[in-house]
Parts: C-alpha cells; sequence; structure tokens
C-alpha cells in the first residue's frame, strides 16, 4: 500500500498538478496552502476525489513552526509518508531602492525558513524511506536585476536541499532539488507577463503537468541512481 504525499504550495499550475499527479498514481494527498486558501484547496480535493483519487486539505503556514509540527504530526497518524514536495514560490520583483527590511525578511521566510522548517519534519517521519523535493528556480542559481529578496532566498533553499541531501541520503532518504528554468503555465504568469504567456501557443512555456511527471520520476528512482538537482526549462528557453 502506498503511503501518503505531502504537497507544501498546492496552489494553481504546479502544485496542483502535482497533488493531481501523485493521487492519480495511488496515493494519498495532503494539499497544503494557508487559510486564506481554504476555498481554493478544499476544490482541488473534491476534484481530485471525484476522479478517483485520494486527498485532503490541510490549511497551514509553513512559515510557522507549530503549524509544521502539528500538520506532519497529523498525517503521520495515517500511516508512512512517502513524499514531501515543498512547492512556495515567494517570487517578488523590487529594486534594491524599494526592497523593505520587511519584504525581504517575508520572502526568506516563505523561501527558506519554511523550506528548513519542512525539510526536518519530512526528516523526523520519514526516518530511513521517503523523498523530499524542494522547488527551486532561475533565481537559485544566480541573482537577477531586481530579485535580491528572491534570489537570496532561494539560494538559501538549495543550501538546505544540498545539507539535507548528504545528511539524510545515507540514511537512505532521497532529497532533491529542482530548477525551474522558465515561466510555467500559471494564472500569475498570464496576468502579469501577457507577452510570456503567448508562448504557451508554440510550447514555449512549462507545462506544469510535465513539471510532475518529472517530479514522479523523481520519487521512483532507486538508490542505485539518484538525481539530487534537476533542471527543467522549455526548449527555447536561453541558459
Amino acid at each position: 500500500m502506498k503511503g501518503s504525499v505531502i504537497i507544501i504550495g498546492a496552489g494553481p499550475g504546479l502544485g496542483s498538478s502535482l497533488a493531481r499527479k501523485f493521487a492519480k498514481e495511488g496515493h494519498h494527498v495532503f494539499a497544503v496552502r494557508r487559510e486564506r486558501h481554504s476555498k481554493e484547496l478544499n476544490s482541488l480535493c473534491d476534484e481530485i476525489t471525484e476522479s478517483g483519487g485520494s486527498a485532503t486539505a490541510k490549511p497551514s503556514d509553513a512559515r510557522e513552526e507549530e503549524q509544521v509540527i502539528s500538520l506532519f504530526s497529523e498525517v503521520a497518524k495515517s500511516g508512512p509518508i512517502d513524499c514531501v514536495v515543498f512547492n512556495i514560490g515567494a517570487n517578488v520583483f523590487f529594486s534594491i531602492e524599494e526592497t523593505t527590511s520587511r519584504v525581504f525578511r517575508k520572502i526568506w521566510e516563505m523561501g527558506t525558513f519554511a523550506g528548513f522548517l519542512v525539510g526536518r519534519e519530512a526528516a523526523k517521519h520519514m526516518k530511513d524511506k521517503g523523498t523530499i523535493i524542494f522547488t527551486g528556480a532561475t533565481a537559485s542559481m544566480r541573482g537577477g536585476s531586481g530579485f535580491a529578496a528572491f534570489s537570496s532566498a532561494k539560494f538559501g533553499l538549495r543550501a538546505v536541499a544540498q545539507s539535507l541531501a548528504r545528511e539524510l541520503g545515507p540514511k537512505g532518504i532521497h532529497v532533491a532539488h529542482t530548477v525551474i528554468d522558465g515561466a510555467i503555465d500559471h494564472p500569475w504568469i498570464k496576468e502579469n507577463f501577457p507577452d510570456i504567456y503567448k508562448l504557451k501557443e508554440v510550447d514555449g512555456i512549462l507545462n506544469p503537468d510535465d513539471i510532475a511527471e518529472a517530479y514522479y520520476n523523481l520519487h521512483l528512482q532507486e538508490k542505485t541512481a539518484w538525481t539530487h538537482e534537476l533542471d527543467l526549462r522549455p526548449y527555447m528557453e536561453k541558459f
């Protein structure tokens, strides 16, 4: 019997695609977003259930330590945790002069600190088997103009993932970090970057369902050939 999967950041786009994919493969999915997104979260889980899958909405703020501890404790009661995906975006654009200390701190909390909390609790409950996947971005590899806060948070998350991989790998837990290099088919991209979104017509942006397939394949890998870092981009993306 397959265990549970926790999707932290189960919003529109990749998060929802991940929830659908793991549920389709027979896992019970715990879909996680903040309380203010409860309506959308419930709709996603209802959709999965109506399609023959199994999913539970778990409103929680991954930046809050006690909430993360409680989330994992509750999920563990239902059985083993097979996979945890940390998929919080935190993408913002501010010139350095407009980047307030509050913005910088909040993005760090979402992008790095929350990843640490999720990784730590996953390690506690998985013990000696499972997969932890952290979603990164182009900003995980290089800082861009206007992305000081976002890049530093994603750099930090990558470091957390590397440290966990080196510590947990020998114990049997597969830790992977993905570099999503390009725009994803997402309502935010459609609204804020319409010219980029038009590239969808020629497969020029990332399809979240295809990314979800890649994540699931990471989870299936045998320990004799684990991938730690995987980069995914549309065929026309420069790199």
